[in-house]
């Protein structure tokens, strides 16, 4: 039986960037034939908004997109890099909290930044956070998370880490 890739977004609250991700590469993969190679989750940093729906504007623009979701936002634990392949960080201070909590190299190996995955972008760049803004700032990160989840599903997919079976 196939093992499945685990991957884990994450941004500050899991109410805005993260859970996207989380959906586009869901729908990313599963139009790619790969929807039963993944487990795909989100999760945040902080506990801000924990158990709160992802952020009502930016499901708007995903809509806008033909993508819809819902879901619960929930906190990242010490645990969950036992349970994830791949930790995807939306910025440098997400990256630098999930190294504070994890307690190996085996764990800090898994953290990858998101826009490492952006043809347009690079390692250093982070996906801007919209909370604050208005619609535009919705509309940009969109973008930015399309092109990463799909640079990411190519990564994946192209070097053999993860296959059909």
């Amino acid at each position: 039986m196939l093992q499945k890739t685990r991957i884990c977004f994450v941004c500050l609250g899991n109410i805005v960037r993260s859970p996207l991700a989380e959906n586009l590469f869901r729908k990313l993969a599963s139009e790619a034939g790969y929807g039963d190679v993944f487990i795909v989750e989100s999760a945040g940093t902080s506990s801000f908004h924990v158990g709160e729906a992802p952020d009502a504007r930016m499901r708007r623009v995903a809509a806008s997109h033909g993508l819809i979701y819902s879901g619960v936002s929930k906190k990242f634990t010490q645990h969950d890099f036992e349970r994830f392949d791949y930790i995807i960080a939306m910025d440098r201070e997400n990256i630098q909290d999930l190294q504070r909590l994890a307690k190996s190299d085996e764990h800090k190996q898994k953290i990858f930044p998101m826009r490492a995955f952006d043809p347009e972008g690079s390692a250093k760049d982070s996906v801007p956070d919209p909370y604050y803004g208005g619609i535009e700032g919705f509309e940009e990160t969109y973008r930015i998370l399309e092109r990463s989840c799909k640079g990411l599903l190519e990564y994946l997919t192209k070097d053999g880490s993860v296959s059909l079976g």
